[in-house]
């Protein structure tokens, strides 16, 4: 009877000590950098979650840990049954020029957006060739996304890792 209760004592002991929540902190992070200019020097990665922010006169920079980003694939719209576009890009990853191709040839009324992370456009233009290149060498390492437009309708966007 006592060892039972003993046993008990112990259980409850160990159900206390041990089932207690664990708080951690985990950082995977894709890509980063350091950077210096006229106004300083800055570390930073990419893939943390922000916290802060912080604005000034020349841009906001937003500080902390886990920056998610959110990767997705836009594969088409059913509305464009009658559309047999092929689309391609290369090299991906890239580290200076990327080349969007359109298979068919036929660019009447595309046009291209380039997105950062944070989905604000860095770079729009009309699609007048089979081979349109995009340099992206002014860009920083990270992931972008390219979005081929037809008139103001979204046809395909491609997840682009700029190294």
């Amino acid at each position: 009877m006592k060892f039972s209760k003993i046993l008990k004592i112990v259980f409850l002991f160990l159900v206390i000590t041990f089932c207690k929540p664990v708080f951690s902190q985990e950082n995977t992070v894709v890509s980063g950098g350091d950077l210096s200019g006229s106004g300083g020097n800055m570390s930073y990665s990419i893939g943390q979650a922000i916290y802060t922010t912080s604005s000034g006169s020349t841009g906001t920079l937003s500080q902390g840990v886990q920056q998610p980003y959110e990767i997705y694939s836009t594969v088409g719209i059913d509305e464009f049954k009658g559309i047999t576009l092929g689309m391609s890009i290369f090299p991906n990853p890239v580290v200076d020029l990327l080349v969007l191709k359109i298979e068919n040839g036929l660019t009447e009324n595309l046009s291209f957006n380039l997105y950062d992370e944070a989905g604000k456009i860095i770079e729009n233009r009309i699609i007048t060739t089979s081979e349109t290149t995009i340099s992206m060498s002014q860009y920083m390492r990270a992931v972008y996304f390219l979005k081929v437009i037809s008139n103001d309708n979204e046809l395909k966007t491609f997840r682009i890792v700029k190294n």
